[in-house]
């Protein structure tokens, strides 16, 4: 068992497979399915360990967001920014604010992937270098994620699992989220100050129409699914799921279309994950870690150890996963904020540390405009070690409270 668990998580930490073409969803798979084959588990128990709540409102919420992106609001939003007649440094603290908003209630990655193109187009007609603001995107993209429990899936897997209230999270997070999006604009403008200016060829970005009722179909949708997590006692997922099902009951937006856009590659990687994970917890070898790392003096259930597990591991096996694999030690009060603000700005470090920056360097390179590794660490690196120290501190003083 132990030795699927390291290939799994080896897996994790390449994002492939030396010599095949498997991805880490289909590494998850393949090791939930080992687990499986090899008796480790019996398939009633490989399904029992799949946390469902999570995969329903990971679901849900997914379908919400399709609403959203199959009904223009991202392209013409991005559009109507991008075109405001302003200094490129306030152009700046817009696309910080709308990202970081919006990517608390939606899925960070879903808002990169939309709003990506539609913004390297309109800094690039403007003759802006499209460079500080895609950087700005993801960053911010990120931070404002771990405002909320649905703002990306790994706050969803803890606010699930530890079954953390909606309203009080979010006002435990909320200053250093505002804190660091403050400092993302600070740092982008810094190292940027002189040169926003650069002439491109304009690529061509195919952008959905805009639809005014999907548009407010999809937003009265989200508010009463807001108001429902604050104010009712009824399970989060299944309020996802009762929004997703609303949503699909359309006469112009085909279920096909609409189920087309839910990251299904996410929701395997979830599924294959708890199973390797739960096959680890019930073989006895998990314990036997903790026991020694105990014995060395290191406790995981402790807040800073927790926090600085966190990070090492986002960087290294990404944070879903990281997520994960640090929950069963998350006992503390505190322990729920401290994984979500851990996980989450430390995806900022490097490309990889996120999907949300993997997506937006895609998108830009398919248009045509390369954003190297370099680049992206002249703003990512001093990004997340200011605002992951703003999170310690504050997480400090929660802790001391």
């Amino acid at each position: 068992m132990l030795l699927i668990f390291v290939i799994v998580y080896l897996g994790m930490l390449l994002g492939r497979m030396p010599g095949l073409a498997l991805d880490r969803t289909g590494i998850a798979l393949l090791g939930a399915i080992a687990i499986v084959v090899s008796g480790r588990l019996e398939p009633d128990a490989a399904w029992g360990a799949i946390d469902t709540p999570t995969i329903g409102l990971l679901l849900g919420l997914m379908v919400v967001s399709a609403q959203f992106r199959l009904g223009g609001f991202y392209s013409s939003f991005t559009s109507w920014l991008a075109a405001r007649p302003v200094a490129p440094i306030t152009l700046l603290a817009y696309v910080v604010v709308a990202s970081g908003v919006l990517s608390s209630l939606l899925s960070n990655d879903i808002i990169c992937l939309a709003m990506a193109p539609v913004l390297l187009e309109g800094c690039i007609r403007r003759g802006l270098d499209p460079v500080p603001f895609l950087l700005a995107l993801a960053c911010s993209a990120n931070v404002g994620s771990a405002a909320t429990l649905i703002g990306n899936p790994q706050n969803m897997l803890i606010g699930q699992v530890l079954k953390l209230d909606f309203s009080l999270f979010s006002l435990q997070v909320a200053p250093p989220v505002l804190l660091s999006l403050m400092l993302v604009w600070s740092v982008v403008a810094w190292v940027y100050r002189g040169r926003w200016w650069n002439e491109m060829v304009l690529p061509e970005v195919i952008q959905q129409p805009f639809q005014l009722w999907q548009t407010i179909k999809g937003g009265v949708v989200l508010l009463l699914l807001v108001i429902g997590f604050l104010y009712t006692v009824l399970p989060r997922e299944v309020l996802a799921l009762a929004a997703a099902g609303v949503l699909l009951i359309s006469r112009r937006m085909h279920t096909r279309t609409m189920l087309g856009l839910v990251d299904w590659q996410l929701l395997v990687l979830f599924a294959g994950l708890f199973v390797v994970n739960h096959a680890l917890a019930v073989s006895g070898n998990l314990e036997q870690l903790v026991n020694l790392m105990h014995a060395s003096g290191i406790d995981l259930k402790q807040p800073e150890v927790l926090f600085g597990s966190s990070i090492l591991l986002s960087n290294l096996v990404s944070n879903v996963p990281a997520t994960m694999l640090l929950l069963p030690f998350a006992t503390e009060p505190i322990a729920g904020p401290v994984l979500a603000l851990a996980t989450t700005l430390a995806g900022n470090l490097l490309i990889i540390g996120s999907i949300a920056n993997i997506i937006v360097v895609d998108q830009a390179e398919r248009l045509g405009l390369k954003i190297g590794w370099g680049q992206h660490a002249c703003i990512g690196i001093p990004v997340t070690v200011l605002t992951l120290t703003v999170a310690g501190g504050w997480l400090s003083l929660l802790a001391a409270v």
